[in-house]
C-alpha cells in the first residue's frame, strides 16, 4: 500500500494532517459522474479527523489553527506514486536551472528533447526546456508548447528568435516532444524537425511535415542558463505541470550535453547532477515531489462531534470540489459588451443602457460618470442583440443626453451599437456630439432614404466640413438590423483633422465608411446627445462609449479601438473549446479552467451567441453543445473540458484481465437498461431551426415490439451557430443513444491485491478507455470496452479500491478515412445464402442490397479483415465470386463463439466506418 497523505492549506501553506486523519475510518473520493447520470458531479472526499484538543474546531481559540480554517479550507489528498517528477507551478520562480557551459553554447545542429505531463492546450506559449533571456538580448534556443502546437525556437544574433511550429496530435497528458534543428542540409538551407513520443525513449513519431527553406542558418551563443520551464522568454506564458526529464544534443540523435532526469530524486530534493555533469539547482517556486493528487477540494463545515463519554471527540470532513461552491451562485455574467467595454484603454464614459425595464436613467459603471438623461423610451425592450441584455427602444419622442469627463489628450472615438428600423423619409439627426478645444464645436450624424450625412459644425453653426453617401449597399447596410456605428477624429495633416463615420453589421461584419477632412483641431468630446419623433420610433440603442483614442487619420482606416469587436454578437461562430479557454480567461480569479482535446480552435462545435448567465452555466453550455465532458482536475483545484474529439478512437487507458486476482473483483455485472436509449432525437438552434434524428428500423428502432423497442424520444436546445448543425447533432446523438451493447455501472479493480496496476490507474481520467479481457462464458463474448465517466475510490489502511462508472465505448469509434480498419465502409445488407456447420471455413453469402464484397483477385492488399455473423467473429482471408452470392474463406471463432450457422443469417463488418459529429 503506498503512503496516503492528506493536506489542509493552513495560513497560504500546505500543511501535512495525515497523522490526524482516522485510520479506523477510509476516505473515500468520489469523481465525475455517479451511475445513471449524464453529467458529472462535484467531487467529494469523506474522512474522519481526530479532534480531542478541539485543533479542527475553528471558533476555538486555543486550537493552533484558530482563525487559519473555516469555510471552504482547501483540502487535497495523494499516494505517493512511483517515481518523482519536476512540479512547477506557472510562476516566475518555478524553475530548474544549470549554469551556462561551453557544452550547452550548441552553435551547429540542435537536438532538444522533454518528457511532460500538462494541459497540451492550454493558451499562451509554455517553454519546456531552453537557454533564453529575451530582457537582455541572450536568446539561444528553446523548446515550447503553444496551445495544442509544438515549437522550436532560437536565435542567430541574440536579439531576436526564430521559431517553427506544427499542430500535435490529442496526445496522453503525459508524452515526449522533440525538435531538431539542422543547420544546414546541405542544400543551402535548414531544415526542422518536430516529433512526439509515449516517452523520452520513444520511438519518435513525426508531428506535421519537415520544414525547409533557404538560407543556412545558426545559433547564438548567450549567456543564459538553460532551464526547465524557462521563466524568460518574452510573452510566454509560464508552464504549470510536470517535467519528468529532458535532453539537450548537440548534433541530431549526437551527444548528450544535458540530460536532467528527476524520477528517482528524493521527495524535496532542492538540487542534483545529471548524467553530463550539468548541476541542476530550483527556483523557489518549484519542487521536487512524488504526490500522486487524487482529490483537490474545499472543506465547507467542521461539525465536532463525540461519544457519550465526551472523550472521543472527532469532525467528519465532507469536501467538496470546487463545482459546488460555483454552482450554488445565482448571479449572471454580464453580457459580452457589458464585461469587455470597461477593460478598453482610453475609455472616458461608458453607459450600457442595460438598465431594468422601470429605470430613468442610464447608469455607468465607470468612476465619476454621471448617468445618462434618457426620456421617452422603453428599458429593458430589445434582447435580441447577442452580445447584450435587452437594451432601450425609443418612443415617440424621445431624448438622451450625457456629459463626458474631460480628456487630458486631444482626439476621440465614439460608439455604440443600434437597430433603426427603417430609415426616415426626410434627412434625421441620429446623434450629436459636442466638441471642445477646437475650431469644430458640433459632429452630426444624419440618415434618411436617401442618404447618411456626416456634418461638422463651428461654434456658430457655420458648415465646415461634410459628406453625404447615398450608396445603395450603404443604406441597405444602416437599417433593420443590429449595427455599431463609430465616430472618430485623427490627423490628416496641414492643420486638418479627418472625421469618419463607420457602421459596421454586427452579424456580418462588413464596414462602410464616410468621412470629411476640415481644418480644425480634433478637440475633445463634452457630451452626446439625441432628440428623435417619430421617424426614429422603434430605434433600439445601447453600449455608448467615449474613448480618448483617435484614429490613424487614414481615409477608409478602422478606427483604433476596436474592444466591441467579437463581443458585439456575444462571439457568435466560437468554438465550444475557444468559448471556454475565453471564459477562463477572463475569469482567472474565480476558476482555472483548461482544456483537453486536438485543437481548441476549428473541431469542437461552433456556438450561438453567449448570453447573460452563470459562469457554470455558460461552461456547461459549452459542454453541451460539443458534446463533451466538464469534470474537476486532480492535481489542483480547476475544471478541465475534454472535447467531444479527444474522445474518438481512443488508445486503452487501463487493460485488465478477469483471470488475474484483484484486477476485476466482483461485482461485474451488466446493465441491460434502458437509461441512456434515446431512438428519437430532436435538436433545436436557441433562435433558430431544428433537426431530428429517428431511428426506423432494428432492435432499438421506434417501432413496436418485437420489431423494435417503441419510441423513447429527446429534444434539447443548443447553443448553435447555424441552422446546418441540429441534424447533424441529432443524428450523432440517436447513434449515442441507440449503441446496442451492455453497459457496465460498476467496475471494480483491487489495487491491493493488483499493485501492478498502480501506475496505470494513476494515470486514468474522466473519460478514458477501460477493457476487460478474458471475461466469464456467463457474459457477452468478446472485449468489454468501456468509457469511465467517474469512480468512487476507497483509501483505507489496508486496503485501496477503485470502483468505475462506465458506459460502452463502441459509440465512439469513429471511421477514419483509408484507415485499414476503421476505414472500411460496410455493407448495405448481406446474408448467409446457405447453412454452415460450426467448423465450416467456406462461406456462401448472398448481397441482398448495395454493392459486391471486395475481391481477393482485386483488392488483395485490403485481406484479411473481420465480420460478424450471428454473434460469431470471424476473419475473412478471402473472397471470391463477380456476383451474389461469394465465396467467403474464414477463420470460425475469432472471439470464442463456435456454433452452426443458418441460412439467411445476416452478418457485417465487425468495425464498420463510422461518421463522427
Amino acid at each position: 500500500m503506498p503512503e496516503r497523505r492528506t493536506e489542509l492549506q493552513i495560513g497560504g501553506t500546505w500543511t501535512n494532517v495525515t497523522t490526524d486523519v482516522r485510520e479506523s475510518a477510509p476516505i473515500t473520493i468520489d469523481r465525475g459522474a455517479a451511475d445513471e447520470a449524464t453529467s458529472s458531479d462535484p467531487s467529494k472526499c469523506t474522512l474522519t479527523l481526530n479532534n480531542r484538543h478541539g485543533k479542527y474546531s475553528p471558533r476555538n481559540p486555543l486550537s493552533p489553527y484558530y482563525g487559519l480554517i473555516g469555510r471552504n479550507t482547501p483540502l487535497r489528498v495523494s499516494v505517493k506514486g512511483l517515481e518523482s517528477y519536476l512540479a512547477v507551478e506557472g510562476i516566475a520562480t518555478s524553475y530548474a536551472r544549470t549554469p551556462d557551459a561551453a557544452a550547452l553554447d550548441i552553435v551547429g545542429d540542435i537536438d532538444l528533447r522533454a518528457e511532460v505531463t500538462m494541459d497540451w492546450n492550454e493558451p499562451g506559449i509554455h517553454p519546456l526546456v531552453g537557454k533564453w533571456i529575451s530582457a537582455t538580448n541572450q536568446r539561444s534556443y528553446a523548446l515550447s508548447v503553444d496551445s495544442g502546437t509544438l515549437s522550436i525556437w532560437w536565435s542567430t544574433a541574440g536579439t531576436a528568435g526564430v521559431s517553427v511550429s506544427r499542430t500535435l496530435p490529442d496526445l496522453p497528458r503525459r508524452a515526449a516532444l522533440r525538435g531538431t534543428l539542422d543547420v544546414n542540409n546541405g542544400s543551402g538551407g535548414y531544415t526542422v524537425n518536430l516529433y512526439w513520443a509515449e516517452s523520452l525513449d520513444g520511438p519518435w513519431t513525426a508531428v506535421g511535415a519537415s520544414y525547409t527553406t533557404t538560407p543556412a542558418t545558426s545559433i547564438y551563443v548567450s549567456t543564459a542558463p538553460l532551464e526547465l520551464a524557462p521563466p524568460n522568454l518574452a510573452g510566454a506564458v509560464l508552464m504549470q505541470g510536470r517535467i519528468h526529464r529532458a535532453e539537450v544534443r548537440s548534433g541530431i540523435g549526437g551527444t548528450v550535453v544535458a540530460s536532467p532526469d528527476v524520477r528517482a530524486l528524493a521527495e524535496g530534493a532542492t538540487g542534483w547532477t545529471d548524467s553530463a555533469g550539468r548541476v541542476w539547482t530550483l527556483g523557489a517556486g518549484a519542487s521536487i515531489s512524488d504526490r500522486q493528487y487524487r482529490f483537490h477540494g474545499e472543506v465547507s463545515a467542521w461539525p465536532s462531534r463525540w461519544d457519550v463519554s465526551g472523550a472521543d471527540v472527532y469532525v467528519p470532513i465532507e469536501a467538496a470540489g470546487i463545482t459546488r461552491r460555483t454552482g450554488q451562485g445565482k448571479k449572471a455574467l454580464d453580457s459580452t459588451l457589458r464585461r469587455r467595454i470597461p477593460s478598453a484603454s482610453g475609455l472616458l464614459a461608458y453607459w450600457p443602457m442595460e438598465d431594468g425595464q422601470d429605470a430613468a436613467s442610464a447608469y455607468s459603471p465607470l468612476p465619476d460618470v454621471r448617468p445618462m438623461t434618457l426620456t421617452g423610451f422603453d428599458f429593458a425592450a430589445d434582447d435580441t442583440l447577442g452580445g447584450a441584455a435587452a437594451l432601450p427602444k425609443a418612443k415617440n419622442p424621445a431624448t438622451l443626453r450625457a456629459t463626458v469627463p474631460r480628456s487630458a489628450t486631444a482626439g476621440w472615438q465614439v460608439e455604440w451599437v443600434y437597430n433603426l428600423p427603417a430609415l426616415p423619409a426626410v434627412q434625421t439627426e441620429m446623434m450629436r456630439l459636442s466638441v471642445t478645444g477646437a475650431t469644430m464645436r458640433t459632429v452630426i450624424l444624419y440618415a434618411s432614404a436617401a442618404a447618411i450625412r456626416l456634418e461638422v459644425q463651428s461654434s456658430d453653426g457655420t458648415v465646415i466640413g461634410a459628406f453625404t453617401y447615398s450608396d445603395a449597399g450603404a443604406l441597405s447596410a444602416f437599417v433593420g438590423k443590429w449595427n455599431r456605428l463609430a465616430i472618430y477624429t485623427g490627423d490628416y495633416g496641414g492643420g486638418a483633422t479627418l472625421v469618419t463615420a463607420t457602421w459596421r453589421d454586427v452579424t456580418t461584419n462588413f464596414r462602410y465608411f464616410i468621412a470629411t477632412a476640415p481644418t480644425t483641431g480634433q478637440g475633445r468630446i463634452d457630451s452626446v446627445s439625441a432628440a428623435w419623433g417619430a421617424a426614429l420610433e422603434g430605434t433600439a440603442i445601447g453600449h455608448l462609449a467615449v474613448f480618448s483614442t483617435p484614429g490613424t487619420g487614414v481615409l477608409d482606416a478602422p478606427p483604433t479601438t476596436t474592444i466591441f469587436e467579437g463581443a458585439d454578437d456575444g462571439f457568435l461562430g466560437e468554438t465550444a473549446l475557444a468559448r471556454l479557454v475565453r471564459l477562463g480567461a477572463e475569469e482567472s480569479a474565480q476558476l482555472d479552467i483548461s482544456v483537453r482535446g486536438v485543437d481548441y480552435l476549428t473541431p469542437s462545435e461552433r456556438m450561438g451567441p453567449q448570453r447573460p448567465g452563470t459562469l457554470l452555466d455558460l461552461l456547461e453550455e459549452c459542454a453541451e453543445t460539443d458534446g463533451g465532458i466538464l469534470y474537476e482536475h486532480l492535481d489542483r483545484t480547476a475544471l478541465v473540458y475534454r472535447d467531444r474529439q479527444s474522445l474518438y478512437n481512443q488508445a486503452v487507458g487501463l487493460a485488465l484481465d478477469y483471470t488475474v486476482q484483484g484486477e476485476v473483483p466482483p461485482p461485474l455485472e451488466p446493465a441491460p437498461d434502458d437509461q441512456a436509449v434515446r431512438n428519437d432525437v430532436t435538436v433545436t438552434r436557441s433562435g433558430g431551426s431544428s433537426g431530428r434524428a429517428v431511428l426506423e428500423s432494428g432492435p432499438l428502432s421506434v417501432q413496436p415490439p418485437p420489431a423494435g423497442i417503441g419510441p423513447y424520444d429527446e429534444a434539447l436546445t443548443l447553443s448553435l451557430y447555424t441552422d446546418t448543425q441540429p441534424a447533424l447533432i441529432a443524428q450523432w446523438r440517436m447513434h449515442l443513444g441507440t449503441w446496442d451493447e451492455e453497459r457496465y455501472p460498476t467496475i471494480t479493480v483491487w489495487l491491493h491485491a493488483a499493485p501492478h496496476l498502480i501506475g496505470d490507474v494513476l494515470g486514468l481520467d474522466i473519460g478514458d478507455r477501460v477493457t476487460i479481457d478474458n471475461t466469464p462464458p456467463q457474459l457477452p463474448p468478446g472485449l468489454i470496452d468501456q468509457q469511465m465517466r467517474g469512480y468512487t475510490e476507497v483509501l483505507g489502511l489496508y486496503d485501496w479500491t477503485l470502483s468505475m462508472n462506465c458506459v460502452p465505448a463502441g459509440p465512439w469509434t469513429v471511421g477514419v478515412l483509408e484507415d485499414p480498419v476503421l476505414g472500411r465502409a460496410d455493407t448495405d445488407g448481406s446474408q448467409l445464402a446457405s447453412s454452415a456447420t460450426s467448423t465450416a471455413t467456406s462461406w456462401s453469402v448472398a448481397v441482398t442490397a448495395g454493392p459486391l464484397w471486395i475481391t481477393t483477385a482485386t483488392r488483395p492488399a485490403e485481406f484479411p479483415f473481420s465480420v460478424t455473423c450471428g454473434g460469431e467473429e470471424v476473419t475473412v482471408t478471402a473472397i471470391s465470386g463477380a456476383s451474389s452470392p461469394q465465396t467467403f474463406t474464414v477463420t470460425r471463432s475469432v472471439n470464442g463463439i463456435a456454433k452452426p450457422q443458418t441460412a439467411g443469417t445476416s452478418l457485417s463488418l465487425t468495425h464498420p466506418m463510422r461518421a463522427a459529429l
